[in-house]
């Protein structure tokens, strides 16, 4: 779910606007134009700098739309995935954990690859291999060949995130304008998960679940033409923390694959206790190199702050509750209730215009009652929201689902922004970029655990529902484990974030 954003995350300081003369240099005449051409228009391959600025904008914008829709669209594509591919409910998990995961560990130091190759050479590196990744899916043979295309999407999404602030912050120097630009392209992400499952359902029931992975090649060329009419960007040393990388994939992956391997093969089997050492010995690992590294990608101390230890907790339930739920009612209506995918893609419209008119609210709440009573109160709506559809059955009428599944986009709408806020207050300037980083890295985090969590209960038994593959009582105990989750938190929240109200920017 998509958060209100500060000018300030994942945004470089030091990436500096072109420089006066070299912005104008392509509205000069040479040397040999004629006296009588006073001012000749500038040529159409050299745009002026507000329209660099545009254009640089629109690219950042579709390039973040296009990740977010990746993520909703597929969710309500997997029934078709299924079907075709054959790969049951653990390859349905490892398609959409794929991407995430992979999101998730190479966002924290994706921000460092942007600034030494520069932000709009990282963001056409990114938006290339997103799209090449993409058709790769789209041809996929088999669910092992569509979860290793899904790999290379998720490595790709993590270099397009940060870059794409960061192009925005080099196109605008004023932080007025700044503002604005980063306000859109918030708003974009909400659209775009609105227009994820729509897109998904649609395409999948009328072309084939192959197209929602298509959509995305004549995007990716639209942005890398735009970016071709951008301002270049410069390049700034930036240490690459290769071990620290290695560490933290390894440990979310074996954590994952004992989390998803374990409600199928058993939670004492050789193979999922071996990941779970795997997992524990790569977290250590992570920890010791974090220690010693000159530039850690996580710098420790920064975890001992109440602040961010508990904002990072908040945002890891947050999204657990969300990302997991889209996840359960997208098999749940198709699966359980023989919707369409098109019925099911347009039932997630209106979640989505609560989670951005609920984005939009939230700051000025915060400023009018505190931060931290914002964030409480939002936990507990989206843990209200848990239990709410504990009574969801094979028989459950449409529109209670819909009327229980609002609470799910209020909670975590209101919540996301006064939490970022918060974090990035509490902060020092120079590590506003690693701690917004880190804090989406653990709501990404949050969201693949808690679709391996789903998947791994609803796909084992048929739960009495007939032959559909979907447990109910699974989804039951996980929804159950996800509500209490989110009580901690907000026990946590209350106990530990500071008083006061927030002040105004």
């Amino acid at each position: 779910m998509t958060s209100v954003l500060r000018p300030d995350q994942r945004v470089h300081p030091s990436e500096a606007v072109p420089s006066p003369a070299a912005a104008s240099s392509a509205a000069r005449p040479s040397a040999s134009a004629s006296p009588a051409s006073a001012s000749p228009a500038p040529a159409p391959s050299a745009p002026g700098p507000a329209r660099r600025a545009t254009l640089a904008l629109v690219a950042s914008l579709l390039g973040f739309t296009v990740i977010t829709v990746d993520v909703s669209a597929v969710n309500i594509a997997l029934p078709g995935i299924r079907a075709d591919l054959h790969g049951g409910m653990t390859g349905l998990q490892w398609v959409v954990d794929a991407y995430t995961l992979m999101f998730a560990a190479l966002m924290i130091s994706a921000g460092a690859l942007s600034d030494r190759a520069g932000a709009r050479r990282a963001y056409a590196w990114g938006t290339g291999l997103f799209a090449l990744a993409s058709l790769a899916c789209a041809l996929a043979p088999g669910i092992g060949w569509l979860i290793a295309a899904r790999v290379a999407q998720g490595a790709a999404a993590a270099v397009v995130m940060p870059a794409s602030l960061a192009l925005i912050r080099q196109a605008y120097d004023d932080p007025r304008a700044r503002a604005r630009a980063i306000a859109l392209w918030t708003v974009g992400g909400s659209v775009a998960m609105a227009a994820g499952p729509v897109l998904g359902g649609v395409l999948s029931e009328t072309v084939g679940w192959r197209a929602v992975f298509l959509l995305n090649l004549p995007v990716g060329a639209l942005v890398l033409a735009l970016l071709s009419r951008t301002a270049g960007s410069p390049r700034r040393p930036a240490p690459l923390d290769v071990p620290g990388q290695l560490t933290a994939v390894t440990a979310l992956a074996g954590l994952a694959y004992a989390v998803i391997e374990g409600g199928h093969a058993g939670w004492t089997h050789p193979t999922v206790l071996a990941a779970g050492a795997v997992a524990v010995a790569a977290g250590l690992a992570f920890r010791a190199v974090e220690k010693r590294h000159r530039a850690p990608m996580v710098p420790l101390p920064l975890l001992r702050q109440r602040e961010v230890g508990v904002s990072l907790a908040v945002g890891f339930a947050v999204n657990a509750g969300f990302y997991g739920v889209v996840f359960l009612l997208g098999l749940y209506c198709q699966q359980l209730l023989g919707m369409s995918g098109i019925t099911t893609g347009l039932m997630f419209v209106p979640l989505a215009v609560l989670i951005t008119s609920t984005n939009l609210v939230s700051p000025r709440l915060a400023e009018r009652v505190g931060r931290r009573p914002v964030i409480v109160t939002g936990q507990l709506i989206l843990a209200a929201a848990m239990f709410a559809l504990l009574p969801l059955a094979a028989d459950t009428p449409l529109w209670l689902v819909l009327l229980l599944l609002a609470p799910t986009g209020i909670g975590g709408a209101l919540a996301v922004p006064a939490l970022t806020a918060l974090l990035l207050d509490v902060v020092p300037g120079h590590r506003a970029g690693t701690a917004s980083g880190l804090l989406n890295s653990l709501r990404q985090t949050g969201g693949a655990l808690s679709v391996a969590l789903f998947g791994a209960l609803i796909g084992g038994a048929d739960g009495g529902t007939g032959g559909s593959g979907f447990a109910v009582d699974g989804m039951r105990q996980g929804l159950v484990v996800v509500g209490v989750t989110l009580l901690v938190t907000a026990g946590l929240s209350g106990w530990l974030l500071p008083r006061g109200r927030a002040t105004a920017s």
